[in-house]
């Protein structure tokens, strides 16, 4: 069985995500979107689902993005058959659009890092138990979601307060970028140089915050990477 990855632009990989479930013995089947690859129907043989990020928007007209609908279909179907999931930023929205709720423009481009708190609730998550009140992670994003009453949510900040949320056991949105590595910095930055821009500090922050964020980030993706191994 394999985890399904959905890539939607080049260099917005995995990184620590799938190593923590390479680790683990588990192969990734990725579908690299921007090469036209095809989505499954449905989820047989598929152990978990994680979703990344990219510059499109969860709600908007389909023509910017053709493949919305079928992903959203697709991570319905994982909420049904509670298999796991992992969405980030893009994902993550897609995600909770899935469960019912809408997406929509934020309160501006929020880039760079800086801090999610993390909310009491999380104590009992199976990913960010322990996690401190105050974690560090690398923003890049404007849009956000309204969450469907039974998500738990996990962290927020003053301007996006959806920034990590769990939909029943086994389905995770990150909002911010928890897997990212100093090549995956770098690429954002050069692929996204306007965007960037707006965060002048964020190669000069990045060895600090990443040895800060490592220890959290790899306690909390080798949960998810356990979480699917054991299924």
């Amino acid at each position: 069985m394999d985890v399904l990855v959905v890539q939607h632009v080049p260099g917005e990989e995995t990184y620590a995500i799938g190593e923590a479930l390479r680790a683990r013995g588990l192969r990734l089947r990725v579908c690299r979107m921007w090469e036209g690859d095809p989505l499954p129907s449905g989820l047989a043989g598929v152990r978990a689902l994680v979703v990344m990020g990219g510059p499109a928007s969860a709600y908007g007209d389909d023509s910017a993005f053709p493949t919305r609908a079928a992903e959203i279909a697709l991570l319905r179907t994982a909420l049904a058959r509670r298999v796991p999931v992992l969405g980030v930023c893009l994902g993550a929205q897609l995600l909770a659009v899935a469960a019912g709720t809408r997406g929509r423009p934020g309160d501006g481009l929020q880039v760079g890092w800086g801090p999610v708190r993390v909310r009491a609730r999380a104590a009992q998550d199976p990913l960010f138990a322990d996690a401190p009140a105050r974690l560090g992670v690398l923003h890049w994003h404007g849009d956000t979601v309204d969450l469907p009453s039974d998500a738990v949510l996990l962290a927020s900040c003053d301007r996006y307060a959806a920034q990590a949320f769990r939909i029943g056991g086994a389905a995770w949105g990150l909002q911010f970028h928890v897997e990212v590595d100093a090549a995956a910095v770098e690429m954002f930055a050069a692929a996204f140089p306007g965007d960037a821009a707006t965060a002048p500090g964020l190669r000069a922050e990045t060895p600090g915050a990443l040895a800060a964020l490592a220890p959290h980030r790899d306690v909390l993706l080798g949960r998810f990477a356990d979480l699917v191994a054991a299924r």
